[in-house]
């Protein structure tokens, strides 16, 4: 009964300051991640990535998945992630 009237009297806590402070946070590996998509490198397996999309998905019947390329993009920005990463890591 006394914790109930306390919370009558003080009020619940905002939801909404809660949420401003989610907004606020960024991952920094989404942004890793996006800086590394645009590096030479990356941007050349995500076309290879993009053609075999469009290879596939041409054809109405083919056993032919782009998974190889999807790999080959994915490793390659990982790959520039780890480096750049790490070093803003505490």
């Amino acid at each position: 009964m006394v914790f109930e009237e306390k919370m009558i009297m003080n009020g619940e806590p905002e939801d909404e300051e809660e949420e401003e402070e989610e907004e606020d946070m960024v991952d920094p590996l989404e942004t890793m991640r996006q800086k590394c998509e645009d590096t030479e490198h990356c941007v050349h397996t995500r076309e290879r990535l993009e053609h075999c999309e469009t290879r596939v998905g041409s054809r109405s019947s083919t056993a032919e998945d782009c998974t190889e390329e999807l790999f080959d993009f994915l490793h390659a920005r990982d790959h520039c992630v780890s480096h750049k990463l790490f070093h803003s890591v505490k």
